[in-house]
C-alpha cells in the first residue's frame, strides 16, 4: 500500500506542478491581451483625434477661401468681377514695366 501512496503522490505532485505552468501561461495571456486592447484603444484615440483636427482645418481653409473670394470680388450677386481682375492685371505688369526700366537709372553698370 505504501508503493501504490508513494505513486499517488508523484501523480499528485505533477498534476500541481502542470497546473501552476498552466496557471502561468494564462496570466501571461491575459497580460498580452490587456496590452493589444489599451493599445488598440489608444490608436482608436489617436485616429478620433487625428479626423477632428482634418475637420477643423478644412472648416478653416474653406472659410479662407471664402473670405479671399470676397476680398478679390469673386463672389456675391455679380459673380465674378472681370474688369477689376483684368485691371489688377495690367496694374501689375505695367508696375513690373516701370521698376524694370527704372532699375537702369538706379543701379548704374560700372562695366563702363
Amino acid at each position: 500500500m505504501s508503493s501504490s501512496r508513494t505513486t499517488e503522490n508523484t501523480y499528485e505532485a505533477q498534476n500541481d506542478q502542470r497546473l501552476d505552468e498552466l496557471h502561468s501561461k494564462i496570466r501571461t495571456l491575459r497580460g498580452v491581451t490587456t496590452d493589444i486592447y489599451d493599445d488598440a484603444e489608444r490608436q482608436h484615440l489617436t485616429l478620433d483625434d487625428t479626423g477632428n483636427a482634418f475637420s477643423s482645418l478644412s472648416t478653416s481653409l474653406s472659410q479662407s477661401s471664402r473670405r479671399a473670394a470676397q476680398a478679390f470680388g469673386l463672389s456675391g450677386a455679380g459673380g465674378v468681377r472681370q474688369m477689376r481682375i483684368i485691371m489688377y492685371i495690367v496694374g501689375s505688369f505695367l508696375a513690373l514695366w516701370l521698376v524694370w526700366k527704372t532699375k537702369g537709372i538706379w543701379w548704374v553698370s560700372e562695366s563702363a
